[in-house]
């Protein structure tokens, strides 16, 4: 990166335009920035950073206010910087946040940071972006490195390299971290420490559960749990061997040593009630033989009983059966009887069927006689009535050919309609016709000269719409201005009110994240427990656990304010926003109508529109004339040829009209003939059809009553014939005898019966099992169940101490093999814990086996640290006449207690004592060089770090008057020789001897109106 141009305008102490011409300075490889305390030498530095990454270095950053006090209310500051990075000339722009006098009132408002960045290509300047991130980050990618970076590799600032070498190693981690990206290294350390309490937790659980596991084996064994085993066993050879097999609580490897003897101490346990189980299932099985036998004398006693009783019941039902023989024989008669008539039953009720068909036939015959006794003598035969019929249809098939007359007939009356109708419209339409012919030629001609007038004044209407826009485009953006006055003031307001709240709000998150780090000791005491290390000293013993009086914020509530004050950030974002937006808008309606009022442009729009509504009304009468003349010339050409029509059409109707009425006199004449005495043809024909369908109807009707008559005779004689067969006098007799299915069903369904229960006891009564019980004496029941429920109780005593036992034996197998499988669960995670234990004491820095008890992120600085020593001694040997070299130590600084802190340390070697002293021991000058090599160094290794990228434009802001005329000349070889390849070195210094040294200067001057610069050559 080289630096061409920088100019600053209301920027720190510079109150005008500033113009700084670094391609001059460089020239000279090596140029001084020289001028009175206070004058604002470091504010150039400070500007080249708020150009390249919108924020000042150091502290200097923390502050808001970046426009100069001495510029002008209205001077808006500025900084614009034009720099070469990897080949590519860019410039940018930028302003800072700050506060406007209004244009209007009195007050400020505010106005927001702004950059654009542009690049120089094909010999102009071509905009990249104005967009205040992307800026940045572009900036950042092209040099490698963020704002912190550049200000230690390009802006080596005054006096913080001092404090750095003398800095102890927490002070010189916070610097690296900031220089080197080691976050990966501390979550690495985190992750090693969150994994170790993670696994401690598993196992520590894991080995709970076995524990719990085998208390609920103590407690199912009534044996004493095992941590108190060792203690309540009992004396002699058993005690001894419990209490070698059970555990004693310890602590570490003695805890895993315990927790792997339980499932020894389970077994045990377990073979002595297995013992115990094998006696108890003897004695149960004695007592149920006894119980056996006991049962089988009483069932013995039971059946026996059981076969008394069923021939006693046996010997009853007998008795009864016989008093009910007489309502047996009365079913039987019932159901012969019924069966005999079932196969007669069907034909006497087709008998029945052809009666009724019979009758209906009659019935039928005699009504479509009567329909048609007015066509034929009286009982006309079946053939009469079919010659009758076929005259009627031969007479309706003679007269179908005449339809087609009276279709025709009816055709022309309709066709003279027609033309009457027409010759009555055509008549008044030729009247009407003529007397337009003699009036539209005159309207014509006159709508002609009103149309020519209209257009005349119509064509005034442009220039009328152009003014009336004008005017009402200005009375909008007047009315608009007044508005978004009022809307200004309103956003003016929310957004101080919103820049209040975001500032309260992060006040209130910075005193939380106070509080909480100042009570963290507290914190991480609550979590203390006796005999667990410490999660920060890794101590067992906590003698004195942190306190805190004042209430602890939770990291809740640290993350509530810290979304609260986002969101009340957001909130300042869209109201300034907002502000900038309405005054854009604002700014733009003055350009357009300056301070007129709404008042008089809304008196100069009237006057417009009246002038515009004229030329409108105009206009329309123009083209409502235009139609109308359109319409009136149509209109006539329209009439002339509609009087031809009417003349063609008249003629045309009435020739037609005599030619219709000859042919409907003759047509007429023939349907007279033809339809006889009936009103129509259509009658006459319709009258035959239906008297030939009655003859048809009366034929069928008398052949189907002849042939219902036959088969009743039939079927009389059938049914008579059936019923003698079965036994009946008369058909009435079967109908009576008949019964319904179901009727039948029941009665044989009571027979059946009668016959079941007769062959029932007649079995019982000659069974000889039944026979030989109730010749015998009867058992003595009372006396064998009372001995029956003497040996079950016997029984239950010994079958509930027996399944006691097994119920325990499968217990405690249960048990154990949830013992054994908390055992195999808890081993790997001890394992675990133990590995996790180990690599995070290692990465911590806190175990043994960290010989040199450094964190790793602490080791990955300390080779950092090494490269920039080593780096910066070869600047040092030279300042120092080869006296100095700073030697990098693994060993704690001076003050350092912190366990893990060690890596960063730093001591000087004298050549000239041999000794290695503590860099708080320099003198001045000897700090100075020391720092600046350190300085010098850090630089080169932070830009190889960075992607190599190449400081083309370097500064020095550090104390020279400390040195000697023979320090001097060496640290002046040192920074000539940083000129190597092109680099110009800048040196920020007021020291006299300087000036007369370094030829080509920037002088920085300061008055009572603000500092001015000046490149002197």
């Amino acid at each position: 990166m080289r630096l061409h141009r920088l100019e600053v305008t209301a920027f720190g102490p510079f109150s005008a335009t500033e113009e700084i011409d670094f391609d001059a300075l460089s020239d000279a490889g090596l140029f001084l920035i020289q001028g009175r305390t206070g004058a604002g030498k470091t504010s150039v530095l400070d500007a080249v950073c708020f150009a390249l990454y919108g924020q000042v270095p150091g502290a200097r950053g923390a502050v808001k206010g970046l426009r100069s006090d001495h510029a002008p209310p209205g001077a808006a500051p500025r900084v614009v910087l034009e720099t070469t990075v990897r080949g590519r000339r860019l410039r940018l722009t930028r302003s800072p946040a700050w506060e406007r006098p209004k244009l209007r009132g009195s007050g400020t408002t505010a106005q927001h940071a702004k950059v654009v960045l542009e690049e120089f290509e094909h010999g102009g300047w071509i905009g990249l972006t104005t967009r205040l991130d992307e800026a940045g980050d572009l900036v950042s990618r092209l040099l490698g490195m963020n704002a912190t970076q550049f200000c230690q590799v390009a802006l080596l600032p005054q006096g913080e390299f001092a404090g750095f070498l003398r800095a102890g190693a927490d002070k010189r981690r916070e610097v690296l971290e900031r220089l080197f990206a080691t976050e990966v290294f501390t979550h690495v350390e985190k992750w090693l420490a969150d994994r170790r309490a993670a696994t401690g937790r598993e196992a520590a659980e894991l080995a709970a559960r076995a524990v719990s596991v085998a208390d609920r084996v103590a407690e199912t064994t009534g044996s004493p749990p095992p941590h108190a085993a060792a203690n309540t066993a009992p004396a002699g050879p058993a005690g001894e061997r419990r209490r070698a097999a059970v555990p004693a609580p310890r602590r570490g490897d003695a805890e895993a040593a315990e927790v792997e003897a339980l499932p020894a101490w389970a077994a045990e346990l377990a073979g002595g009630h297995a013992d115990v189980r094998a006696v108890v299932e003897e004695l149960r099985a004695g007592a149920a033989g006894e119980v056996e036998a006991a049962r089988a004398a009483l069932k013995a006693a039971e059946d026996l009983a059981d076969l008394r009783r069923r021939h006693e019941n046996a010997s009853a039902r007998r008795a009864a059966l016989a008093e009910r023989a007489e309502e047996r024989s009365r079913v039987a008669s019932r159901l012969d009887a019924a069966a005999r008539a079932e196969r007669v039953v069907p034909l006497v009720r087709a008998v029945a069927d052809r009666h009724d068909r019979a009758r209906q036939a009659r019935r039928w015959a005699d009504e479509t006689r009567a329909r048609v006794g007015a066509l034929l003598p009286p009982n006309a035969s079946q053939d009469v009535l079919a010659k009758a019929e076929r005259q009627r249809r031969d007479d309706a098939a003679a007269l179908e050919g005449k339809r087609g007359t009276a279709v025709r007939l009816r055709r022309v009356r309709d066709e003279r309609g027609e033309l009457a109708a027409e010759l009555r419209r055509l008549e008044p339409e030729e009247a009407r016709v003529s007397a337009a012919l003699a009036e539209l030629p005159g309207r014509v001609e006159a709508r002609r000269a009103e149309l020519e007038a209209a257009r005349a004044v119509a064509a005034t209407r442009p220039g009328a719409v152009a003014a009336a826009d004008g005017v009402r485009h200005r009375l909008d953006a007047a009315q608009r201005r007044d508005q978004v006055e009022h809307l200004l003031a309103e956003a003016e307001e929310a957004r101080l009110a919103a820049v209040g709240a975001a500032q309260d709000a992060r006040d209130h998150v910075q005193d939380l994240r106070q509080a909480r780090l100042e009570g963290m000791a507290a914190v991480l005491a609550e979590d203390l427990e006796d005999g667990v290390p410490c999660r920060v000293c890794g101590s067992p013993d906590h003698p004195a656990p942190g306190t805190s009086l004042a209430p602890i914020p939770t990291q809740e509530q640290v993350e509530e304010a810290q979304a609260a004050f986002e969101r009340a950030q957001d909130v300042r974002e869209r109201a300034t926003a907002e502000v900038q937006a309405r005054r854009a808008e604002r700014d733009g309606l003055l350009e357009i109508v300056g301070e007129l009022t709404a008042g008089a442009l809304g008196a100069e729009l009237e006057g417009a529109e009246a002038a515009l509504a004229d030329a409108d009304a105009a206009l329309a009468e123009a083209e409502r004339l235009e139609a109308a003349v359109h319409g009136d010339e149509q209109e006539l050409d329209r009439v002339r040829g509609a009087r031809q029509e009417i003349d063609r059409a008249l003629t045309e109707n009435r020739t037609r009209e005599r030619e219709l009425a000859a042919e409907e006199a003759r047509l007429r004449a023939e349907l007279d003939q033809a339809r006889g005495d009936d009103g129509s043809l259509e009658e006459r024909i319709a009258r035959l059809g239906r008297e030939a369908g009655a003859l048809t109807e009366a034929a069928e009707a008398l052949r189907a009553a002849d042939l219902a008559a036959g088969e009743l005779a039939a079927a009389r004689a059938a049914a008579k014939a059936a019923a003698e067969d079965e036994g009946f006098a008369a058909p009435d007799e079967v109908l009576a005898a008949a019964m319904p299915d179901e009727d039948q069903a029941r009665l044989r369904d009571r027979l059946r019966r009668f016959e079941d229960e007769e062959a029932a006891v007649r079995d019982q009564l000659n069974d000889p099992a039944l026979r030989s019980a109730a010749a015998g004496p009867a058992p003595d029941l009372p006396a064998l169940e009372a001995a029956l429920a003497a040996a079950q109780a016997a029984h239950t005593g010994a079958a509930s101490a027996a399944d006691r036992a097994r119920h325990r034996r499968d217990r405690l197998a249960e048990l154990r093999r949830d013992l054994d499988a908390a055992v195999r669960a808890w081993r790997p995670a001890a394992e675990r814990h133990e590995v996790a234990e180990r690599l995070a004491g290692l990465a911590s820095g806190k175990s043994a086996a960290n010989r040199h008890a450094m964190s790793l992120s602490a080791y990955v600085l300390a080779a950092r640290l090494e490269q920039v020593v080593a780096a910066a001694n070869e600047r040092l040997a030279r300042m120092s006449g080869a006296r100095y070299a700073l030697v990098h130590t693994t060993e704690k600084a001076a003050g350092d207690t912190k366990r893990g802190a060690g890596g960063l340390g730093l001591r000087v070697a004298d050549a000239w004592t041999g000794l290695e002293r503590d860099p708080v021991t320099l003198s001045g000058g000897e700090s100075f060089i020391t720092s600046l090599s350190l300085a010098l160094g850090l630089a080169d290794v932070v830009t190889a770090e960075a992607g190599g990228t190449e400081i083309g434009t370097l500064f020095v802001d550090e104390g020279f008057g400390t040195l000697d005329e023979d320090t001097l000349d060496e640290v002046m070889d040192v920074l000539d020789g940083l000129r190597d390849g092109g680099r110009a070195v800048g040196i920020v210094s007021h020291v006299a001897e300087l000036r007369a040294r370094i030829p080509a200067q920037l002088r920085v001057t300061k008055d009572r109106t603000g500092s001015t610069a000046k490149v002197v050559i």
